[in-house]
């Protein structure tokens, strides 16, 4: 299988080599495009206003060909795609991880792990997005994760991925035999709270440092966050159409009424 991963904590960091490594050893084609540094919470952003650089660097930890980008999470799928590999190349399903951190509940909005699998839906393309949910930086957690997506994998391989949409999956920092067993989800609240710590610098100039941390608050058993807490690999589908259907029923209804949408604009203006 050819595979392209990506991230947005750059590519030096444990989770996107735990990834490469494993999938390598596994036999599959891997190409990887990754940022030069930290990336996180970058969202779903890219770069329009200033040069992408890419540098290929040496094949490491197994993988076919490596870039490194200035660009964002969002600008290292679309640009392996569209630009960097060759027709021969392109991927038959994309990964991006693995994500130093939790990426649960609303705050996937934030993300750029997810933006850069999401990246790859809207470009037509079957992704995942895969985070370890602890800020350990134990190595061996890591190997764990990647050891479930290569065994995920060829599960995959019989899943018509619904159109612009991606898997996010979510593992626990434990050993495998300590894994309670997967839970397909729904997405929960949030997993951080907004804290801000309000401080001074050494010239008396006030600034605010985000401060959020892990929150306590109930989550709904069948969501994404209780899954984790129990031990459990999240699986959850995600889309980026944001259409609220059940809506517009009730939009047309009120301001399209008998059909007639012309109580504003250039037919009203004519008093038609």
């Amino acid at each position: 299988m050819k595979i392209l991963i990506s991230n947005d904590d750059g590519i030096a960091a444990q989770g996107i080599k735990a990834l490469i490594g494993n999938l390598s050893k596994e036999g599959h084609e891997v190409y990887v495009v990754a940022p030069d540094r930290e990336r996180s919470a970058a969202g779903h952003s890219l770069t329009l206003h200033s040069p992408i650089r890419v540098e290929e660097l040496e094949s490491q930890y197994g993988a076919k060909r490596v870039w490194v980008t200035n660009g964002t999470p969002g600008d290292c799928v679309k640009i392996a795609i569209c630009s960097l590999l060759a027709q021969n190349e392109l991927p038959d399903i994309v990964i991006s991880g693995i994500n130093h951190g939790p990426n649960l509940g609303q705050d996937i909005l934030y993300s750029g792990t997810v933006s850069c699998a999401l990246e790859a839906a809207m470009l037509n393309y079957p992704s995942i997005a895969v985070s370890l949910s602890s800020m350990s930086i134990d190595s061996a957690y890591f190997n764990s994760t990647a050891k479930f997506v290569c065994r995920l994998l060829p599960k995959l391989e019989n899943i018509v991925f619904p159109k612009n949409s991606i898997l996010n999956i979510n593992a626990p920092a434990l050993e495998e035999e300590d894994i309670a067993g997967i839970e397909i989800t729904k997405l929960g609240t949030k997993m951080f709270t907004n804290n801000y710590d309000k401080r001074i610098d050494p010239r008396g100039k006030v600034y605010y440092w985000m401060a959020g941390e892990l929150t306590s608050k109930h989550e709904e058993d069948g969501t994404d966050i209780a899954a984790v807490r129990a031990n459990r690999i999240s699986i959850t589908p995600v889309t980026f159409e944001m259409t609220h259907q059940n809506v517009m029923a009730e939009l047309e209804q009120e301001l399209c009424k008998n059909g007639k949408c012309s109580w504003y604009g250039y037919e009203a203006l004519k008093g038609v």
